[in-house]
């Protein structure tokens, strides 16, 4: 029952940090947002952070409210998306862009060791 109930928050809070995280790709973060977007992404770059933005809000919505029998799906698609931007993560560090906060080399790399996080967070939290 513990360990049900430590999953079911780190799922709700995965869900809630990822609304949050859309809602600012679309309002006061999207300046910041930008920044991470690779050169080679072939639409614009606020294009980019708004489709996202929208793509997490859908994502945590579902992780958050999905039936437990669908849960593993939506945990493997979220475990996915976070491994699909990783490149913009990338892209930041490897350009040097300020953003976040992140204004330093050091800074940016610790940001890079905190995706494999949502990765295993996604994964975990949504399978029985």
């Amino acid at each position: 029952m513990k360990d049900e109930t430590i999953k079911t928050a780190a799922r709700i809070a995965l869900g809630g940090a990822l609304i949050f995280a859309g809602i600012s790709h679309l309002s006061f973060a999207r300046r910041d947002f930008r920044a991470q977007v690779p050169d080679w992404v072939p639409l614009k770059k606020d294009d980019t952070v708004i489709y996202s933005g929208i793509a997490e809000i859908a994502l945590g919505s579902a992780i958050a409210l999905t039936p437990q029998k669908q849960r593993p799906k939506i945990g493997a698609i979220a475990a996915l998306f976070f491994t699909a931007v990783f490149p913009g993560n990338m892209a930041q560090f490897t350009h040097r862009r300020s953003a976040f906060g992140l204004d330093t080399d050091e800074k940016r790399f610790a940001r890079l060791l905190f995706q494999p996080v949502l990765v295993y967070w996604a994964w975990k939290s949504t399978r029985k």
